[in-house]
């Protein structure tokens, strides 16, 4: 199995909701809606968002967890080029809707960074980090360190 991921799907209560937090409060262009059900974002990078609503997503996987949107040890990661980045993404998240989980600060690795919960309490982290590139594509490139 190639070492990728393609796209993240998340589970979200509300669609509607969901699409103005993305597009109208963060920006976000949607690329496809299928069926009313799912809406997908390309990223910058190659990778995909998807907003699937839950029930709807829940039925198709034949999961059986009604916990709803909790921690489930599982962040996503915008990854800024510098800490000022990292404070206009926080800003315009919390102007969108998110909920602040923990401000932007200096982190026991060198870098800078802060987490946010969209309206459905998925958590993201914004974070810069000194010691990775954010390519002019958008793509992160991470050093490679020999064994």
């Amino acid at each position: 199995m190639e070492q990728r991921v393609s796209l993240i799907t998340l589970g979200v209560a509300d669609l509607d909701r969901s699409r103005r937090f993305y597009e109208d409060g963060l920006g976000w262009k949607m690329t496809e809606m299928v069926e009313g059900q799912v809406v997908f974002y390309q990223l910058s990078n190659g990778l995909a968002l998807g907003l699937f609503g839950r029930e709807d997503l829940k039925k198709d996987g034949q999961f059986d967890d009604d916990t709803g949107a909790t921690f489930a040890g599982l962040t996503l990661a915008y990854n800024a080029r510098s800490e000022d980045e990292v404070d206009q993404v926080m800003a315009e998240a919390q102007k969108a809707g998110a909920k602040i989980q923990k401000p932007a600060e200096k982190v026991f690795w060198g870098g800078y960074s802060g987490y946010f919960r969209d309206p459905d309490g998925h958590a993201w982290e914004v974070a810069f980090n000194p010691f990775w590139e954010i390519d002019p594509m958008g793509n992160l490139v991470i050093p490679t360190t020999k064994p």
